[in-house]
């Protein structure tokens, strides 16, 4: 029995595999080909972190391959009211076919793994977000060709996200640089094994860390149930922030030149158009990649 439980735990080759099947799966959905192949099975999805884009996609990709997807909040579940996380997932082993779970602490979502008898997904913790950074590696992929080679530059906060990428980064050949604050590295196991396998770098620098990157990717400061701490993020991640706002200074120069050869007619108006589906179709990429669990 398989489980998503973090990127870690999968081969380069299974990474691959499943971006090769959500990317199969994109194209049968576009070109109206049925692929029922969740028929009769139930997907319980807990939520104890709220979600937008989790809950459609899992829930829709659930129906589209002929499955069930059934929300469940924590507040609805005895696990609210502080029933141990061994008596929940026995019993609703019993009642449904897999577990996506988005919670707080990875250990939970470790435990459900060892001690149910169905497979786990886990939709989000504070270590690691998965299936996100899968959706983003495909992305990468189908707008660049390629992942092998490529570099990858997280500015931000070294949380969930940054930890995941590291390993997604690494596990698919990419170069990956992380440019964050001293005291808001990632985790420092998987950093240890980032350098060890790959091309990696942390560093405090922004541009030095961003420079002849591919691609990059930034995150809130604080993410949620670190409200708390918002002020004092804002404080520390200030340098980013001057840093993101040239680079945005930088894009709206890019975007002008873009709209001026545009209207002499250098280039065709579908190049502009390109630039805001690219957003959206990271968000449709992410829905057509859960849809394979």
């Amino acid at each position: 029995m398989k489980h998503l439980l973090k990127l870690a735990d999968l081969s380069s080759k299974e990474i691959i595999e499943i971006l090769n099947l959500a990317d199969q799966l994109k194209y049968e959905k576009k070109n109206g080909i049925e692929h029922k192949v969740l028929k009769g099975k139930t997907l319980g999805m807990i939520f104890k972190k709220a979600s937008t884009r989790t809950r459609v996609s899992f829930e829709v990709g659930m129906y589209q391959l002929g499955g069930n997807g059934l929300f469940l909040s924590s507040n609805d579940l005895q696990i609210g009211r502080g029933e141990d996380t061994a008596d929940t997932i026995r019993v609703l082993s019993r009642y449904l076919d897999g577990i996506m779970i988005r919670t707080f602490d990875q250990n939970e979502v470790e435990t459900m793994a060892k001690l149910g008898t169905i497979p786990i997904i886990n939709g989000l913790t504070d270590y690691a977000h998965p299936c996100q950074v899968l959706a983003d590696l495909m992305t990468i992929r189908e707008h660049k060709g390629t992942l092998k080679g490529l570099k990858l530059c997280f500015v931000g906060d070294g949380n969930n996200m940054a930890n995941s990428l590291i390993v997604g980064g690494i596990k698919t050949g990419m170069k990956v640089s992380i440019a964050c604050p001293e005291n808001y590295k990632p985790d420092a196991d998987i950093m240890a094994w980032a350098s060890a396998n790959g091309e990696f770098e942390c560093i405090p620098d922004v541009l030095k860390a961003s420079e002849a990157a591919d691609v990059l990717y930034t995150d809130v400061w604080a993410s949620m149930g670190q409200e708390g701490e918002a002020s004092k993020r804002r404080l520390a991640f200030e340098g980013y922030q001057l840093m993101i706002k040239q680079w945005l200074y930088l894009m709206m120069l890019w975007c002008f030149i873009v709209c001026l050869l545009i209207k002499a007619k250098k280039l065709p108006l579908k190049f502009l158009k390109n630039m805001r589906k690219k957003y959206l179709m990271k968000l449709k990429i992410g829905f057509m990649l859960k849809k394979q669990y």
